[in-house]
């Protein structure tokens, strides 16, 4: 069964696991940071996601993505990179009282830095949102339902030169594939909000612990 992950009491425990990650990680550099916002869609839980624009320069256009981007000498932390660009590509200003939390940073191929940012923003019509078309084409919401559906899980396994390299996870049958970083932090997600629900069926990082 599912928690009620937007009640108050789920809030306050996921705040409470993340606080020491939180404490830890938050004033530290970092490449990038992303916000992975857990909204409600008529009534049910979901996170939301962006499809990156087509038109964007390098090898990411056209993925899903959560909102985010890269660090700026301006910003405070890496909380305030991921409220930043959210509002930016998104037009969706999220109070920095409704952030819960860091989760466990990802790294990307070239080894940078991507740090997640857990914020609670509440009941959303994905539809209404004006999201930049510089920088986004498309924005959805997955519930926490579907990404927990075991058929809708599944893994990719990398290999060079012939030989395994490693594993990661993907979610499917959404409007979008769900892969890459934004699956792993998909991953943490779940396992945060939904402890003995998501049951990953592979050996993952842990949560990060105070």
């Amino acid at each position: 069964m599912l928690p009620d992950c937007l009640s108050a009491e789920g809030e306050q425990r996921c705040r409470r696991l993340l606080a020491g990650a939180t404490a830890r990680l938050r004033a530290r550099p970092a490449a990038a940071a992303v916000l992975v916002p857990l909204c409600s869609v008529r009534g049910v839980p979901a996170l939301l996601y962006t499809l990156r624009s087509s038109r964007l320069a390098g090898k990411h256009k056209g993925d899903v993505s959560f909102p985010g981007g890269k660090c700026d000498p301006t910003d405070r932390d890496v909380v305030h990179t991921a409220l930043r660009e959210t509002q930016e590509e998104l037009g969706l200003a999220v109070p920095e009282e409704q952030v819960w939390g860091v989760l466990r940073p990802v790294h990307d191929r070239e080894k940078a830095t991507v740090v997640p940012v857990l914020a609670g923003v509440g009941p959303l019509d994905p539809q209404s949102l004006r999201p930049n078309p510089e920088e986004v084409d498309e924005v959805f919401a997955l519930p926490l339902a579907h990404l927990l559906q075991e058929q809708n899980q599944g893994y990719t396994h990398f290999c060079r030169g012939g030989h395994f390299q490693y594993t990661l996870p993907v979610f499917l049958h959404g409007p979008h594939r769900v892969w890459g970083l934004t699956a792993i932090i998909t991953e943490f997600t779940l396992k945060l909000l939904a402890p003995g629900v998501y049951q990953p069926r592979l050996a993952g990082p842990e949560l990060p612990r105070g």
